[in-house]
């Protein structure tokens, strides 16, 4: 049965209701309050405690500040402890409500949450009719813990403008808190003004939906199989459970490093249940498709000057465990770890500690390297608390000479920049790098670009303002994180790299993915040609042109270097300047060019040719007492990873044979 609260206007389409919404009632999408497509003026709450704990914090999934009954607290709480009281939602429009789902007071310090409730409905805010049960009026069962979601689809879905969350019994240490979210199908109503507020969708024709392993693979196979001239898919390890890593290559002539041509990535799902930056991978990689086969000049030229790479889920093992409870109900934090139960945004080496322990016990600054950072021996044995999935991507990042990447997260708006360890783990402090000018600059061209970061209306997602700051911050000044991927690519490889929070909620309904797409295409197809500021040549020996694998190359008053790849191309990145640029290599006469870059993202081509010492030269050097810069540290760098590499094969023989054992032990 189909309750429609009768109001003058409803009559003229109420036939129509039956036929259509019956239909969908089942699937209806979340209104969005923890998406804030809801906004704080559609909240109203018969009375709350603070305005710490108003109407506006009644948002399933939002997060508290440190301290409870500050601005920005964990839930709606109600001011009276009584069976009146009530949060209220305005639908702005005839909506067919279908359920509820509940959730307690986000908080460290206190125990709240609601255990029954009674809903009702309304047309003007003023008459309200409670959702029935057969003749009796319906109770629901809510919470009995503080993060658990918990769905209750009404018996009967009810057409009305209102709906109020009705606490009947609440947790007896506690009082009367909750964060909601209510599922919904907007209604047509030509008399209504917000009747002609369309949603706002996307023209491109993607696949917009959740994928699981099994789909976005179909979907990865579907892309190769439509442009396999510009496409190629590869795997780069296994998760604990065995789901393969899948990476999709994008390149004019995939397979195959180009000479003179930049290496790009974009990685997602770090953490399994932030899972918008997964889709919008896979929507990428469509797009450019598409877009390339279309003839699309911009993509074109994207295509044949960068090879790039998406790896839309590095932890697949927690994305199906979130899938399978779905956008609403898998909460802040299951599937955000590895099925070890290991945060693979601190799993990588910290290697800021080693460098500023370093620092501090030389005797000058000069002596200490400040890149290429062999990883610590501890972390390459069977024994190191090491994910798989972190020991594949470390690999990865070994084998290709990546020069800029994007880690894309989910649970605010805001982008990130090294570094994101502070010095001594102190909680929150800025702590930039030698690069930070242009770390500023690759953070402001996605947050100025993503459609809802840019917005100064918009809402915070939960107690931090970002608008500050740009939308951009440091992200040791944000919270300290140390062993994060961004640090690990700055000090270990040539690549820079920064963070995505892509959206306030982790877990967006699948209604929301064309306009997430809208909001992020352009910040991403703009952050990935930033791959081409800067500097980039061919380091060649002068005597036989072959390129030099190693050679260092410093910029004057930058205190971090890069090296040339296997076939001695480079590219560094720096912003619009006038720069002074030594090269050299062990071996060689280091070489001084001075190299121009110009505001156009198109790099610099500054090439040098470097000529060989003479071993009697070298020695009459050393004999003197001067120093010929070598540098260890690259061999130590390839020993270590070959250690990680073989205590990686071990420990996945060691899977192996326990999951032999347990299948045997089953039979």
């Amino acid at each position: 049965m189909l309750c429609i609260h009768s109001v003058s206007n409803f009559g003229k389409y109420t036939s129509k209701l039956k036929s259509s919404t019956l239909a969908v009632k089942a699937h209806c999408p979340p209104l969005g309050l923890e998406s804030l497509k809801v906004s704080d003026d559609q909240l109203e709450s018969s009375s709350y405690l603070s305005v710490g704990v108003g109407p506006h914090r009644g948002r399933l999934n939002i997060q508290s500040g440190l301290e409870d009954d500050d601005e920005y607290d964990g839930a709606w709480c109600a001011g009276v402890e009584d069976q009146e009281q009530w949060l209220q939602v305005n639908a702005l429009r005839p909506t067919l409500f279908t359920g509820v789902i509940l959730q307690g007071r986000n908080s460290i310090w206190s125990l709240n949450w609601v255990r029954t409730y009674k809903v009702q409905f309304s047309n003007d805010s003023s008459v309200w009719e409670p959702c029935m049960n057969g003749t009796e009026e319906a109770v629901f069962v809510g919470n009995e813990d503080l993060e658990t979601p918990v769905l209750a689809l009404f018996p009967e879905p009810s057409v009305a403008q209102y709906i109020r969350i009705n606490p009947q019994t609440w947790f007896s240490n506690g009082t009367i808190c909750l964060r909601a979210e209510v599922l919904g199908c907007p209604v047509p109503d030509p008399d209504n003004p917000h009747f002609s507020e369309t949603e706002h969708g996307s023209s491109d024709d993607l696949d917009f939906r959740h994928h699981n392993y099994n789909e976005m693979r179909k979907l990865m196979k579907s892309v190769n199989d439509k442009c396999p001239d510009i496409t190629r898919i590869y795997t780069i390890g296994r998760s604990y459970t065995g789901l393969k890593l899948y990476v999709m290559e994008i390149s004019d002539n995939p397979g195959k490093h180009e000479l003179g041509e930049p290496e790009f990535r974009y990685v997602a799902g770090m953490h399994g249940n932030e899972v918008l930056g997964r889709e919008l991978l896979l929507n990428l990689m469509q797009y450019i498709c598409r877009e390339y086969k279309r003839g699309n000049q911009r993509i074109v030229q994207l295509v044949k000057d960068t090879r790039i790479h998406l790896l839309p889920s590095m932890n697949p093992d927690g994305y199906e465990q979130a899938y399978e409870k779905g956008s609403e109900l898998s909460g802040w934090a299951l599937g955000r770890y590895s099925f070890e139960g290991i945060d693979m945004n601190h799993n990588f080496p910290d290697l800021n500690t080693i460098m500023w322990d370093a620092q501090e016990m030389a005797m000058g600054k000069r002596r200490v390297s400040n890149h290429y950072i062999p990883m610590p021996e501890y972390y390459t044995s069977t024994e190191a608390l090491v994910a798989p999935e972190t020991r594949a991507v470390i690999s990865w990042m070994q084998d290709i000479p990546f020069v800029l990447s994007a880690n894309l997260h989910g649970g605010e708006l805001v982008v990130t920049y090294p570094f994101d360890c502070t010095r001594d783990w102190i909680p929150r402090q800025d702590t930039p790098t030698a690069d930070n000018d242009f770390f500023r600059w690759l953070a402001t061209v996605y947050a100025s670009t993503n459609l809802v970061m840019a917005n100064p209306e918009r809402r915070i997602c939960h107690y931090e303002d970002f608008h500050q700051h740009n939308n951009i911050i440091n992200g040791g000044d944000w919270h300290t994180v140390p062993g994060s991927m961004n640090d690990f690519s700055y000090l270990h490889t040539n690549c820079f790299e920064i963070t995505v929070e892509l959206s306030c909620d982790k877990f967006p309904h699948a209604s929301e993915l064309p306009v997430e797409w809208e909001n992020n295409k352009e910040s991403l197809l703009l952050y990935m040609e930033q791959v081409h500021r800067g500097i980039k040549g061919v380091i060649r020996d002068k005597d036989t042109r072959v390129g030099i694998a190693n050679a260092v190359i410093k910029v004057d008053g930058l205190d971090h270097d890069i090296r040339s790849a296997v076939d001695g191309d480079y590219w560094r990145l720096l912003n619009p300047g006038e720069y002074k640029i030594t090269v050299w290599a062990e071996g060689y006469f280091p070489r001084i060019r001075h190299c121009s870059v110009g505001s156009e993202p198109q790099a610099t081509i500054c090439d040098f040719t470097l000529t060989k010492t003479s071993q009697d030269r070298l020695k009459q050097i050393l004999a003197s007492g001067g120093k010929i810069p070598r540098d260890n540290q690259v061999r130590i760098r390839a020993l270590r990873m070959r250690k990680l590499r073989a205590s990686t094969k071990i420990l996945n023989r060691r899977r192996e044979q326990q999951q032999r054992q347990n299948r045997v032990k089953r039979k």
